[in-house]
């Protein structure tokens, strides 16, 4: 069988263990951190010393705000501070670039007396710090990874959220990311910064410790100047109905279904003996990213298991130049015993879920479409942010989802609620 070398994947190593901590050298390394959050990513500017982002927000030089807060007595001196104040900034940093399963690296945490950085890989006890954010209304951008994370790590889940992110939406802000909010209400343009940082290092670089600080230092005057504009608009309350869902929806866990997981973007089209070898390729480097505890993509990309899944079936053996001979050994040996398969033990092509709509459900779908619209239009919002087309489709099929999927000024506007709500 002809052989071929996978362009651009590396210079030789010795072994699979060096490769894995060449990680920035790595041609594999070139992504960007979970998309979803790429808007509250881009900023990694210089507070400066003479900005007052709001005439309450006074910063005091506390002892706190420099370093790390690693020490007990530390975290009891910021529960201290956190006792005044209903209302907390709060973002996080993990190590999902680095590692199989990620981390809660560092917590932020912003307050009229300073910006201040936890420490949640030493051996101290959070709970305390945990349960006292509880109790407050929390600030996020962009809530829901992070409220994810802060479950998973610290079993944290608050009281009340401020999403910043909503905020902007339902006010019709089309650039809502952290620093596209920042201009447009502060007039400070952000540089990008420190995205694809190892929050998981020890100790954090000058840089890095700047940039985390500035991820929350503007979100407490963002969330009042945001406020104030939701309450003359009269949106206030269809802001704490929208938040009260991410918090819910936050705490649902999402299993992975290995039966489908395999089935990645680009796969849509691969079929047959294709679509075993892909299967058997995907949850081989599944296996080697958690042997090495890294990132899968560090193993190899998406793109290039599609193609040498496709390869593979016209009898061609992808090599990789960054392989060790052990690691080339396995993913060989994947390979063949995909081939090895008989058809019938082939994945089966993935059915289109759902029936066929009826003329009925499309007029329904057809109606809310144009009420969203109007009231988008109307509202000068994202008429996507009312409900998008696949929610509208959900319900058009079955009209008991709505109040499942919607929020109650949502449903409002669609027409599609069981009696008149408030906003």
């Amino acid at each position: 069988m002809p052989n071929f070398c996978w362009p651009g994947c590396g210079e030789n190593v010795e072994n699979d263990e060096a490769q894995m901590m060449n990680d920035e050298g790595s041609t594999n390394a070139q992504m960007t951190k979970r998309a979803s959050q790429n808007s509250k990513r881009d900023s990694d500017f210089v507070i400066p010393s003479s900005f007052n982002a709001s005439p309450a927000r006074t910063v005091r030089h506390s002892s706190l705000t420099r370093g790390l807060i690693s020490t007990s007595e530390q975290l009891n001196e910021l529960v201290s501070h956190l006792d005044r104040h209903e209302r907390v900034a709060v973002d996080t940093e993990a190590d999902s670039l680095h590692c199989y399963r990620e981390k809660l690296c560092l917590l932020q945490v912003s307050l009229p007396e300073g910006d201040f950085l936890v420490d949640p890989l030493v051996e101290n006890d959070l709970a305390p710090l945990a349960d006292t954010l509880a109790r407050k209304e929390i600030v996020l951008h962009g809530a829901d990874y992070d409220l994810r994370l802060l479950r998973r790590a610290l079993n944290f889940q608050p009281a009340r959220l401020f999403d910043t992110v909503i905020a902007a939406r339902l006010l019709g802000v089309r650039e809502f990311s952290y620093a596209a909010l920042v201009e447009k209400y502060f007039g400070i343009q952000l540089a990008k910064g420190s995205q694809k940082a190892n929050w998981a290092l020890r100790p954090l670089s000058t840089k890095m410790e700047e940039y985390a600080r500035n991820d929350t230092h503007y979100l407490l005057p963002l969330a009042e100047k945001l406020e104030n504009q939701l309450i003359e608009r009269d949106r206030f309350g269809w802001f704490q109905q929208s938040c009260e869902r991410a918090i819910v929806l936050a705490a649902i866990d999402r299993e992975r279904d290995t039966e489908e997981a395999w089935r990645i973007r680009g796969s849509g089209l691969i079929r047959g003996r294709e679509a075993a070898i892909l299967r058997a390729l995907w949850h081989w480097r599944d296996r080697e990213a958690e042997r090495f505890d890294r990132p899968s993509f560090h193993v190899l990309r998406n793109d290039q298991l599609i193609e040498t899944a496709c390869a593979a079936s016209r009898g061609e053996t992808p090599q990789f130049r960054h392989f060790s001979e052990r690691r080339a050994r396995d993913f060989q040996a994947a390979i063949d015993s995909a081939l090895a398969l008989k058809e019938g033990d082939w994945p089966e092509t993935r059915k289109r879920r759902g029936e066929r709509p009826t003329r009925e459900m499309e007029r329904t779908a057809e109606g809310m479409r144009k009420r969203r619209d109007q009231a988008a239009n109307e509202l000068k919002i994202e008429p996507s942010f009312i409900a998008p087309r696949a929610t509208i489709d959900a319900i058009a099929a079955d009209r008991a989802r709505a109040e499942q999927l919607l929020v109650p000024w949502q449903r409002n506007l669609l027409g599609c609620s069981r009696h008149s709500e408030p906003k």
